[in-house]
């Protein structure tokens, strides 16, 4: 009786913390398709217009700025994935002098907020000559998503069996080998899990564009979502048709992954 009693209260928690997580996002859906100038989330319905999604398109200019996120993303997500399995492997089977030290420095990474670093970087990219192109939105989120890449990363190659990667080694396997063919193969959770973290923190990220680039053509999603709302302060069903339209390809990348984000969350890429 009792366990059944705490089954009954674990739902319930769980049933009014998703209530309170899907209010918001039912709202938004319901403004988006309200007539243009109505009133904002619950009001009252007044008609179905799909076609706000196709004005705050081109109002918006979403084309071009769907393109840069996705550029962004991409190229984030690959980049930071291949070093992150490296590095990860590196630390979390291989024994090296300063192992501990470097990890540690790595971390630093984590702890450092880009805030803290956005105007120094600024600078550092300016001589460089890398504002105003992608390349001042892709490296430094590379630089932080590896750092937690390789911490993700690290806690899952510590939970190989280590008879496992000797067997491969007795039967001739390479570290390169014994790392793709043998171990890689068995984190597939772990590794998807991590490119779904960082396509959303690096679909979502808004500051280093903002201060990155002020060419139209390079601004991702958010910060276009930004200037969209300057231009729309009144107009509620416009503004949450543009909040769609740039949450929607997170949201598509987390249904088709879902599974597999899951199983990272709780399998091997969070031990160690």
């Amino acid at each position: 009786m009792i366990v059944r009693r705490e089954q009954y209260f674990t739902y319930l928690l769980l049933g009014l913390f998703s209530l309170i997580a899907l209010v918001p996002v039912v709202g938004i859906l319901v403004t988006a398709v309200q007539a243009q100038g109505g009133l904002a989330a619950f009001g009252e319905p007044n008609g179905f217009h799909l076609e706000n999604f196709a004005d705050a398109w081109r109002e918006g200019s979403f084309g071009a700025y769907l393109r840069s996120s996705v550029i962004v993303s991409v190229s984030v997500v690959g980049l930071s994935t291949l070093l992150s399995i490296l590095a990860g492997y590196a630390f979390g089977m291989m024994r090296f002098r300063g192992e501990q030290l470097l990890f540690y420095l790595l971390l630093l990474g984590l702890m450092v907020p880009l805030e803290a670093t956005i105007v120094p970087l600024y600078y550092d990219l300016r001589d460089l000559a890398l504002t105003d192109t992608y390349w001042a939105l892709i490296l430094p989120q590379v630089g932080v998503s590896v750092a937690f890449g390789t911490f993700w990363m690290r806690a899952f190659f510590r939970s190989v069996p280590r008879s496992l990667v000797e067997a491969a080694r007795l039967d001739g396997s390479s570290s390169w080998g014994t790392l793709w063919r043998v171990v890689l193969p068995l984190g597939k959770p772990a590794v998807l899990t991590m490119m779904v973290l960082v396509f959303m923190w690096t679909w979502n990220e808004f500051l280093l564009a903002l201060v990155m680039v002020t060419d139209e053509e390079l601004r991702t999603a958010p910060l276009g979502l930004a200037f969209f709302q300057g231009r729309n302060t009144t107009d509620f069903a416009l503004l949450a048709a543009g909040s769609v339209i740039v949450a929607t390809p997170v949201v598509v990348v987390y249904v088709f992954l879902q599974r597999h984000f899951i199983r990272g969350m709780l399998t091997g890429a969070v031990k160690g």
